[in-house]
């Protein structure tokens, strides 16, 4: 566990900042933040899960 895939790392915060993004659009009432940053969530998530797969292979 001493090798840091730091590109993994970056996609995750990414996510975080992106469903973080969707608190901030239900503060502000705001339909259009809550739906893209929710889309773009997981969208990163799933192109992350599938490098996982593909590296699994």
């Amino acid at each position: 566990m001493n090798n840091i895939q730091w590109f993994k790392l970056f996609l995750a915060v990414l996510v975080i900042f992106s469903f973080s993004a969707a608190g901030v659009g239900i503060a502000l009432k705001s339909m259009w933040v809550i739906v893209l940053s929710i889309i773009l969530g997981f969208v990163i998530m799933g192109y992350g899960i599938s490098l996982k797969r593909k590296e699994a292979k």
